[in-house]
């Protein structure tokens, strides 16, 4: 067992996944945190007779997977006075035997970073091209890195400094810890160690496009937090997202208005583009084509994310979740 070292688990209706997660940190840290958004699959009682510590959040107020975290690592501190290190995890993740050691022992020996994370693998990438595509998401490069995901092990002292997660970010609130930690001197490091299995459940369009939804809404809500210089943060990915999701369309019809039919010709613009971005991938020739197909298909509902973000800025309406399964 490390000394110092707590987890945050964080879910609502896991189920198996849950059980998975909690066997499999078993032993590994000296204090384990679950937090539960009003789960009512048993998973409270489930994770009680793990023998773990059972936050179980008032859903009275507006919930957010960052809010969550943040009220685990706040129970975690008063559990656990000596907290040297915190690893949070999603309740659909099972981590991988071995990680805790190596990722603490890589923080101890670099005290300019404040955060380590590693290969997040989908468990069943073959059940659809949707958990492949998240699969393919998370291989990012190995080295410094300006953000990491939801799992991740942080230094507990970095982590209280910058005040925790943003409560009320719907989605991307990790990114946007990263860029107050690295803006406070800190370093982000992505090791090639195997870190988490993740279980996406993801088997239909529509979930996959709730999802891109919800990272164009990131995207929106990201930029107007820390978009100007020389942060620039996610201002590229918002600009992507008008430029293809509704500056071409718009350019289709005026050209259909002035030149008739040949102006459907802009259409190209797509194939093209998913021709360029395949050509540039690193992975099968299939695997190239999915993913720059889709990242093409997906600045539609990232588009329609950025416009529900303004739309819900101008409204007087509480953010709601966007959610996918």
């Amino acid at each position: 067992m490390l000394t110092g070292i707590g987890v945050v688990v964080i879910g609502r209706n896991e189920g198996q996944r849950l059980q998975r997660c909690l066997a499999s940190l078993a032993g590994s840290a000296q204090c384990i945190v679950y937090v539960d958004s009003g789960s009512t699959d048993g998973s409270v009682a489930m994770a009680r007779q793990q023998g773990v510590e059972v936050l179980a959040l008032d859903m009275t107020r507006p919930f957010t997977a960052a809010r969550a975290r943040n009220e685990g690592f706040t129970c975690l501190q008063r559990l656990l006075p000596t907290l040297r290190h915190v690893q949070f995890v999603d309740g659909d993740c099972e981590v991988v035997a071995g990680w805790l050691a190596q990722a603490c022992a890589f923080l101890d020996g670099r005290p300019d970073v404040a955060v380590v994370c590693g290969r997040r693998r989908e468990r069943f990438p073959q059940h659809s091209v949707y958990n492949l595509l998240c699969d393919l998401e998370w291989d990012t490069p190995v080295g410094e890195a300006r953000a990491c995901g939801g799992d991740a092990l942080m230094r507990a002292d970095a982590f209280s400094a910058v005040g925790g997660f943003r409560a009320g970010l719907i989605a991307g609130e990790e990114p946007e810890l990263c860029v107050r930690l690295r803006a406070h001197g800190w370093k982000i490091w992505r090791l090639a160690q195997e870190m988490t299995l993740h279980d996406a459940a993801m088997t239909r369009f529509s979930q996959w496009w709730r999802r891109s939804l919800r990272a164009g809404y990131a995207f929106a809500e990201g930029a107007a937090l820390h978009g100007a210089p020389p942060e620039r943060h996610w201002r590229r990915e918002s600009q992507r997202a008008w430029l293809w999701g509704l500056g071409v369309p718009l350019a289709v019809v005026a050209a259909c208005a002035l030149l008739g039919g040949w102006g459907l010709l802009l259409l190209l613009l797509y194939p093209l583009q998913a021709m360029r971005l395949a050509r540039r991938g690193e992975r099968s020739a299939r695997e190239n084509w999915l993913q720059a197909t889709f990242l093409v298909l997906g600045k539609f509902p990232e588009m329609f994310g950025q416009l529900r973000y303004l739309l819900n800025k101008l409204s007087t309406g509480k953010t709601v979740l966007i959610e996918y399964k």
